[in-house]
């Protein structure tokens, strides 16, 4: 996106709120590389926003509201003071909407001509070419409406996630604390149903209510976030299911851009029995030192006796010094009761 450069050193001051039930705080707001990065006083980074996924709540209105497409609760103010803030995103906004596909014979034109390159290559009627391509052309918005179709067939095995009032802000603050490539990942504490972690497409990661119940510390529980973050690297989330479902499910997507509740459905029930990816500890350890994060509470949550765990044991990144906290204990004591207790 050429019209970034223009921004590339532009900085506002705004008031930012992970949810409709948090307090809004004082933020930084910084334009990068397609991304809004939302700034604590002490440069703390605590959100990031794609630039092509956010909306404006009040067009013309002041403050400026902005949220992400799709996710009104969390929401960044900007005044009428930060005109030239305000003004570069409604301007990159624009851009988008312009280069944007728009509804109509325009996008049936391109399905067609889609669906007839496919049919002229030939190679990517190939299960892995085919599953490669939807893969690369599944927006981010699509891909949390799938996420949340998912979820909603999981809560009819593991219940309704756990969502205590005072609880769901320290949820946020983790996430923030330990935000993925494209930024916090939404992370949904369930009673029961998956065994420890598992990720869902549109950045959504399940975690068992006994990561934060069980455990002293919540270097546990980021610890299972970083490792899904991993996982997530390796292999995109979206193409997990796509691999599960097989051929299909790929040829549905990229043509009708649906799945249907019968695949749904069979992969939920996958994802609840499947053991997660193995991690070699190389993997793990880097992830442990670029998120600032003790890879030890991990290790020993994995294996209570070490003994399988030993090179994460013995090679903590963090074993001689101490990391940035996580969160307060404060915010760590609500998230043990984050069911209820």
């Amino acid at each position: 996106m050429t019209a970034l450069s223009a921004y590339d050193r532009l900085e506002a001051t705004g008031l930012w709120r992970a949810s409709p039930d948090a307090q809004r705080r004082e933020v930084i707001v910084s334009i990068g590389e397609a991304t809004l990065t939302i700034s604590d006083q002490n440069d703390q980074a605590l959100a990031h926003w794609s630039i092509p996924a956010v909306a404006r709540a009040n067009p013309g209105q002041h403050p400026a509201v902005f949220h992400p497409d799709g996710d009104p609760g969390e929401t960044l103010e900007l005044p009428e003071t930060e005109a030239d803030m305000v003004a570069a995103i409604e301007k990159l906004r624009s851009a988008v909407e312009r280069a944007r596909p728009h509804p109509g014979r325009l996008r049936l034109v391109s399905f067609v001509l889609t669906i007839l390159a496919v049919l002229a290559l030939g190679i990517f009627w190939l299960p892995g070419a085919l599953r490669d391509h939807t893969v690369s052309v599944v927006p981010d918005v699509k891909r949390q409406e799938i996420g949340e179709a998912l979820l909603a067939k999981i809560r009819r095995v593991a219940g309704a996630p756990c969502n205590d009032a005072q609880a769901m802000p320290a949820l946020a603050h983790l996430s923030s604390r330990l935000p993925g490539p494209q930024g916090a990942a939404r992370l949904v504490a369930l009673r029961s149903g998956v065994a420890e972690a598992t990720h869902l497409p549109g950045q959504i990661i399940l975690l068992n209510r006994a990561l934060f119940e069980d455990y002293e510390e919540p270097d546990v529980a980021a610890g299972f976030v970083i490792a899904e973050h991993l996982r997530a690297q390796i292999k995109d989330p979206l193409r997990r299911l796509l691999e599960a479902e097989g051929f299909m499910a790929s040829l549905r997507l990229l043509t009708t851009g649906e799945l249907t509740d019968a695949i749904l459905q069979d992969y939920s029930e996958k994802l609840l029995t499947e053991p997660p990816a193995a991690l070699s500890d190389e993997t793990l350890l880097a992830g442990f030192q670029a998120w600032s994060v003790r890879a030890r509470p991990y290790a020993y949550a994995l294996d209570v006796t070490g003994e399988t765990t030993l090179g994460l044991i013995e090679a903590d990144p963090f074993a001689a010094s101490t990391p940035d906290p996580l969160i307060s204990d404060a915010d760590w004591l609500r998230l043990q009761g984050i069911c209820g207790g």
